[in-house]
């Protein structure tokens, strides 16, 4: 089993050195969704939500969640990302919006943490906007669906 790096040979939580590594072309693709109300699904998809356009909203915070993952998550590294996409689709199956994020760096280490941080700051904003029509609504299955470069090489998600 892999051991975690994030703690020195004294257990003591650390910033992993990515300062010898090359950079190289890295990707992250994460996934994750918000179960609703299917009226509040249609007051997205309609556009009447009360305080505006919903996934535009969200696809902003989404892209600023990625930009500022260094500043919420201690050991992160800050980064100078490349590109973040946001993804949502309305899905009458959940019912709800999913979200896809996808991160890109040419850089020392991993965008993961930050295509993470897109998809869960998309899924608040969503929240956030709609809470006052619907609180029971469910922010879930958050996962890393695809990462590439670095010395790990390929995770596809099965």
């Amino acid at each position: 089993m892999a051991e975690f790096t994030h703690f020195d040979s004294d257990g003591n939580a650390h910033m992993v050195d990515v300062g010898s590594k090359p950079a190289t072309a890295r990707c992250a693709i994460v996934k994750g969704h918000v179960k609703m109300a299917p009226a509040t699904l249609q007051m997205i998809i309609e556009g009447t939500a009360k305080k505006g356009d919903v996934l535009g909203v969200a696809r902003l915070a989404g892209i600023m969640g990625a930009k500022h993952t260094a500043t919420l998550i201690p050991l992160c590294h800050p980064m100078g990302l490349d590109h973040v996409s946001i993804d949502m689709q309305p899905d009458d199956k959940l019912p709800g919006i999913s979200i896809t994020a996808t991160c890109s760096v040419t850089g020392p280490t991993g965008v993961e943490m930050e295509a993470m941080t897109a998809v869960s700051t998309a899924a608040l904003t969503i929240y956030d906007m709609c809470k006052a029509v619907d609180r029971g609504m469910e922010i879930g299955a958050i996962r890393l669906t695809h990462k590439s470069g670095g010395k790990s090489g390929v995770f596809d998600a099965e």
